[in-house]
């Protein structure tokens, strides 16, 4: 299989006179669910729907045992740490694993880890032994096996699809992702509140069955393995790459600079569903399933878009910290939860679009790697960001939390785009000759945009 290339990240429309011709490994603009024609695409997803919702059941049910046991905002973020900080340990050993090995039976192998994990917490829980040093403890025992899983899943994608599908692919996977975050939070409030948490750890043990079955049945000869030799020199190479490459390290950037909250929004969920709103668990599962309605239609959306720009990565992310800061002041529930909606629809649309243009440049026989980095830079600063937002959210209350969640990557965001438009010899230029069209445009640095030749029409 041929490298995706390298216009799959391509430039801004600004800058581009036309488009060349299409070659056959270039993506097309595709229908919504155009990836799921793929036989073993389509068995992965329907394990991964499974499993997410599963995965879901447990992080509500996790979280709402160490709040309970703590009455502490600042231990669930310890737990997200816990759980996300292993990435920065071992995610980069987990990209040089999935360039070495078959990435389907890495998974294989990573899935019934994680049911040994949930299976733990569901005896210590059925038992009456849980504390919360167990739940510690496993949440890192889970992230160490995420980071291994991780990598591999990610490249696993390009594998069944190849190329031309794959960001197609990505946001039908982010899909399934949110599906399960719609349906498992619901149905964690639900059991905790009839009968406990302990019966969705084992829910979620029983869950990575389906994944398991799936992975079994995928077929070798149908995935799009690369021909050429996997480049395994040492394990900083999908680094070096990275750093080269700014089509790939500006997005992974913004990425890290949202993921420092957006992958912590639970524990401000919890906080404002205990401490604001007074709903307990039923009301932070709903919070939690507002925003994966959102996030849902936000990938859906993904879905039918064949390209990204950096341009539409910084827009996203501009639109998704807004919303952030006028969701930390809204006056009530039900205002809250609608810009809740549109939080989970943008943020999916910005960690998409990431996610996909480092993934499209990236060389097959370096991808496993490429995406570790990712990773390791947006799950590390979730695993930074979890304890840190615990301590404002419980200290200065969520409201302070939601805002930050919106205000700093704003700051950081605006940094990288004059940063980018300097290094392009662009400028904004404030355009009031055209009263029906958008006053404020791109132009270079020199001058102003082009004069019309005289007697030339409006169009």
């Amino acid at each position: 299989m041929s490298a995706p290339p390298a216009r799959a990240l391509s430039p801004d429309p600004a800058t581009t006179a036309s488009d060349p011709p299409r070659t056959s490994d270039e993506p097309l603009r595709p229908s919504t669910f155009s990836s799921l024609r793929t036989r073993n695409f389509r068995l992965f997803a329907m394990g991964q729907l499974v499993s997410n919702t599963g995965s879901w059941v447990q992080r509500i049910a996790q979280d709402w045992v160490v709040l309970t046991i703590t009455g502490s905002a600042t231990a669930v973020g310890i737990t997200t740490m816990l759980q996300f900080l292993p990435t920065l340990l071992f995610g980069l050993h987990g990209g040089l694993l999935a360039d070495r090995y078959s990435k389907r039976h890495i998974l294989i192998v990573t899935q019934i880890g994680l049911a040994a994990m949930a299976t733990t917490l569901a005896v210590l829980t059925l038992s009456n032994r849980i504390d919360v040093w167990h739940v510690y403890l496993v949440a890192f025992g889970l992230g160490v096996i995420v980071a291994l899983d991780n990598p591999a899943r990610q490249a696993f994608v390009n594998e069944m699809v190849g190329p031309r599908h794959l960001l197609n692919a990505i946001s039908l996977n982010a899909s399934i992702f949110q599906l399960g975050a719609l349906i498992g939070p619901a149905v964690s409030g639900v059991l905790i509140g009839l009968v406990g948490p302990g019966y969705a750890f084992t829910i979620n043990a029983v869950s990575y069955l389906a994944p398991i079955s799936m992975l079994v049945l995928i077929r070798r000869a149908e995935l799009h393995l690369s021909s050429a030799p996997a480049s395994v020199q040492h394990v900083g190479a999908g680094l070096l790459v990275v750093l080269r490459r700014p089509e790939m390290l500006w997005p992974t950037v913004i990425a890290s600079v949202f993921g420092v909250f957006t992958i912590n929004l639970p524990v401000t969920l919890a906080a404002y569903a205990k401490t604001v709103f007074h709903s307990g668990s039923a009301g932070y599962g709903y919070l939690c399933s507002t925003v994966a309605v959102g996030s849902l239609v936000g990938a859906l959306i993904s879905a039918r878009r064949s390209r990204t720009t950096l341009r539409s990565i910084a827009g996203v992310g501009a639109a998704l910290a807004v919303t952030e800061m006028l969701a930390a002041a809204a006056p009530g529930q039900v205002t809250f939860c609608i810009l809740l909606f549109t939080v989970g629809a943008a943020t999916l649309l910005l960690l998409t679009a990431a996610n996909s243009a480092v993934q499209m440049t990236a060389d097959a026989s370096t991808r496993g790697r490429i995406m570790s980095v990712y990773l390791v830079v947006f799950i590390g600063s979730g695993a930074i960001g979890g304890p840190v937002l615990g301590f404002i959210d419980q200290r200065f209350g969520p409201q302070v939390g939601m805002l930050l969640a919106g205000a700093l990557p704003a700051t950081v965001t605006g940094v990288i785009a004059v940063a980018l438009a300097r290094r392009r010899g662009l400028r904004l230029h404030l355009r009031l000759d055209r009263p029906r069209a958008w006053p404020i445009t791109v132009v270079p640095a020199g001058g102003g945009p082009a004069r019309r030749p005289t007697g030339a029409t409006r169009s």
